[in-house]
């Protein structure tokens, strides 16, 4: 086993290498199946200290597919190229935000889709 090497880790799932398309893919489905609401969010940091990100339009309460969520990650990375992109699920019953995680680092890791 081999410790990871030191460098700023971010929210959750930050200490696994970078996720794959397929794996983004995977994740995204599972908010979907899970009857979460997905919403897409950016920020110029992501320290600890900063609770508040800015959401990227409205949260994608009509999605069905991964593909639609996808693509408004890819538009907002393409608006803002030099800001963190995280996608969040939200619980409509108990009202918060369910999960989160980066999809998008600037200068970091180049995601497809």
């Amino acid at each position: 086993m081999k410790t990871l090497p030191k460098e700023r880790r971010y929210e959750t799932l930050s200490y696994l290498p970078p996720l794959t398309d397929a794996q983004i893919e995977k994740q995204i489905s599972y908010i979907l199946k899970m009857g979460y609401i997905p919403a897409v969010e950016f920020n110029e940091t992501s320290d600890p200290e900063v609770y508040y990100w800015t959401m990227w339009k409205l949260p994608l309460f009509k999605a069905n597919s991964t593909r639609e969520v996808l693509d408004e990650v890819q538009a907002c990375r393409s608006e803002y190229p030099n800001c963190f992109v995280r996608v969040v699920g939200f619980d409509n019953v108990k009202q918060c935000q369910i999960l989160s995680f980066i999809v998008h680092k600037p200068g970091g890791s180049s995601y497809r889709y």
